[in-house]
C-alpha cells in the first residue's frame, strides 16, 4: 500500500498531546514501515522497533530490516542490539522501552512503536508478572544441564518441580523451559506462581496518554503482500545470510535467533543438502542434523538415488536438480510458516482489543482503558494515517 508523503498539508491530531504514546500493531507485510517513514518525517515522533527479529545484528534480509541508508534517514530504537548468539528477554524489552520513553518525551517527542511482535505489545499493555531476571551464573548452568543431557531431562525435571508449566509448555520448547528452570533455581519459587503475582504494565502510567492502533487488513491481501516479501528475501540472498551466520557464529538450532521465521527453514534446507558449511570446527554439525532430521521421503529418496549416482558419473548438474527439490520445499515451509505467523498475529491483535479490564462508555472500535489507554481498531492503514492527523 503506497501511502502519500505529502504531510505538510495534513495537521496531526490534536488528541496526540505531548505526553502521548503511538503503538502501530499490526501483522507481518502490512505496511507499518511505510506509514512510521512519513510520521517521522513530521518531526513529532521518535521510531522504537517492536519487533524481535530485527534486535539481531546481521540478520538483515529475512528480518526485512530497512537498510543502512533507511536508519541513517529514519533512526530506530532497538534495531541491531545484539549478536545472534545473545537472548533478550520481553522483560529487557519492557526495561528499555521505559527508558526511551522517558528520553523521548524529555526530547518534545511522541514514541512511535512499531513493529508485529504482539508479546511485547502485551507486556507494555497489560503488564508482565514481576519474574525476576535471571541471574547469569544460573542461566550457565541450565545451558550446561542441557547440552548434557538434553531438553528432555530438563523438561522432566519441570514437571517435579512445577508441575503447571509442564502442562502448559511444550516438551520441545528450549527457551521457556529452560526459562522456568532459571526461575525456580534463583528463586525456589515455581515460574508458574511468580505469573499469578500482580502484574506491572508501562501502559498504566496515569502520566502518559496511550493509543494502541491495531490494523488487521483483510487476509487474502495480506497473503499476497507475504508471498511478494518472501520473493525479495530469496532473492536478495536470504540462503547466503545464512551461510554467513554460521561461518561467523558459533551458531545452535535451539537459539532464539535461528527460531525466526525463514531463517529456521534455510537452516533445514542446509541440513537436508548436507551443505559444507556444517563442517566449520565452531560448529556442532550433530545439533543441526537432529534438530532438523530427514527430508520428506519423496524428496529424501531421489537425494541418496541421484548422489549415489553422481558418485558413479561425477555429474554436477544431479545434484542442482535434487537441492532444487529441497529448495523449494524450503521456500513452502517458510510461506507456510510466515502466513502462520500473521495468524497467531491476528489471534493476539484480538486479545489485545479485547481486555477484560476495559472499561467506560466506548465503542467497540474505540476502547479506553483507566482512562488513559485508547484501543482503537482499523483494516487499514489508510485508516490510521487518518486518525493521526
Amino acid at each position: 500500500m503506497q501511502i502519500s508523503s505529502d504531510s505538510s498539508s495534513y495537521r496531526l491530531n490534536s488528541k496526540l498531546t505531548d505526553n502521548s504514546v503511538v503503538c502501530l500493531m499490526a501483522p507481518t507485510a502490512s505496511g507499518k514501515t511505510a506509514l512510521a517513514y512519513e510520521l517521522f518525517d513530521t518531526g513529532r515522533y521518535e521510531l522504537i522497533s517492536v519487533d524481535s527479529a530485527l534486535i539481531y545484528r546481521d540478520m538483515n534480509i529475512g528480518t526485512a530490516k530497512p537498510t543502512a541508508t533507511e536508519l541513517a534517514r529514519y533512526p530506530h530504537h532497538l534495531v541491531d542490539i545484539i549478536d545472534p548468539m545473545q537472548s533478550y528477554s520481553v522483560a529487557e524489552f519492557v526495561h528499555d522501552v521505559a527508558r526511551l520513553f522517558d528520553s523521548c518525551h524529555e526530547n518534545g517527542k511522541i514514541p512511535l512503536l512499531v513493529g508485529g511482535t504482539m508479546m511485547y505489545y502485551m507486556a507494555l499493555i497489560d503488564g508482565l508478572s514481576p519474574v525476576p531476571d535471571s541471574d547469569e551464573s544460573v542461566r550457565a548452568r541450565v545451558e550446561q544441564w542441557r547440552q548434557e543431557e538434553g531438553i528432555s531431562a530438563l523438561y522432566d525435571y519441570l514437571g517435579k518441580i512445577d508441575p503447571i508449566s509442564h502442562e502448559r509448555l511444550n516438551a520441545t520448547d528450549t527457551q521457556r523451559i529452560t526459562r522456568a528452570l532459571e526461575v525456580y533455581l534463583q528463586t525456589n519459587i515455581p515460574i508458574s506462581a511468580w505469573q499469578k503475582k500482580p502484574k506491572k504494565a508501562l501502559a498504566h502510567n496515569p502520566n502518559q496518554n496511550w493509543h494502541a492502533l491495531a490494523v488487521m487488513p483483510d487476509r487474502p491481501w495480506l497473503h499476497k503482500r507475504i508471498e511478494q516479501r518472501l520473493d525479495i528475501m530469496w532473492n536478495e540472498g536470504l540462503v547466503a545470510e545464512v551461510i554467513g551466520l554460521l561461518e561467523q557464529y558459533p551458531l545452535t538450532p535451539n537459539l532464539p535467533s535461528m527460531r525466526c521465521v525463514g531463517y529456521r527453514q534455510v537452516l533445514e534446507y542446509l541440513v537436508h543438502i548436507n551443505h559444507p558449511v556444517f563442517e566449520q570446527a565452531h560448529l556442532d554439525k550433530a545439533q543441526f542434523y537432529d534438530a532438523f532430521g530427514q527430508l520428506d521421503a519423496s524428496i529424501s529418496g531421489q537425494i541418496r538415488s541421484e548422489r549415489a549416482a553422481q558418485l558413479a558419473i561425477q555429474a554436477p548438474e544431479h545434484t542442482s536438480r535434487t537441492e532444487a527439490l529441497a529448495c523449494q520445499q524450503m521456500q513452502n515451509k517458510a510461506l507456510y510458516a510466515t502466513r502462520q505467523l500473521a495468524k497467531r498475529q491476528y489471534t493476539w491483535l484480538r486479545k489485545l482489543t479485547q481486555l477484560s479490564d476495559l472499561s467506560g462508555d466506548v465503542s467497540n472500535d474505540d476502547k479506553q482503558i483507566d482512562n488513559a489507554i485508547i484501543i482503537k481498531t482499523f483494516d487499514a492503514m489508510a485508516q490510521v494515517r487518518d486518525y493521526l492527523y
